[in-house]
């Protein structure tokens, strides 16, 4: 018998961004997941969060028994038009709760709704070499390891590498993207 609660993922609110951004400052002030060394204030969360919504891409939260215990979301890989079919995500779980499936129920919604769309290859660029649980997670959802830079941060007092992984969506590169994007 299974006596672990449902992880119930949904499109983040307006009334979830004080937990995403107190998940969200943990991780800025204590992990090596983020670049960031000043947690961004709730109103600079929800700014970035309305940025990624008038995108019409999803930013999502995870719950356990109504409260949230992580979020993702994804962006545009780079700014310039070549890149419109590609998308980074971003993954980050409650501190205390690795390993339980919220990483994976998080992911595994995003791809599922990438799938879908236009887009040909998600990206995942994972803060610290060292960050096993990130890395497992990506690979478990079908990312490869497609090159790593080397102490190109410096946080907490050491240099920091950046993981890239990389996953095709729908057809990936089979096919040329749609016209319309």
């Amino acid at each position: 018998m299974n006596s672990k609660p449902p992880i119930r993922v949904r499109d983040a609110t307006d009334s979830d961004l004080p937990a995403v951004h107190a998940i969200y400052a943990h991780h800025v002030l204590y992990g090596l997941a983020t670049f960031e060394e000043t947690p961004p204030t709730v109103t600079v969360m929800a700014e970035r969060r309305q940025t990624i919504l008038d995108l019409g891409l999803p930013y999502l939260v995870a719950e356990i028994d109504g409260t949230v215990v992580g979020h993702a979301h994804v962006v545009p890989y780079r700014a310039r038009p070549a890149y419109c079919n590609s998308v980074e995500n971003t993954v980050y779980v409650t501190n205390g709760m690795d390993g339980r499936g919220v990483g994976s129920a998080l992911l595994g919604q995003l791809i599922a709704r990438y799938e879908a769309g236009p887009w040909r290859q998600m990206l995942a660029v994972i803060g610290d070499s060292g960050n096993t649980g990130s890395i497992a997670l990506h690979r478990r959802f079908g990312f490869r390891p497609v090159g790593t830079l080397e102490a190109v941060g410096f946080k907490l007092g050491r240099w920091v590498d950046t993981v890239l992984m990389q996953r095709s969506l729908g057809t990936g590169s089979a096919t040329p993207p749609d016209k319309a994007r």
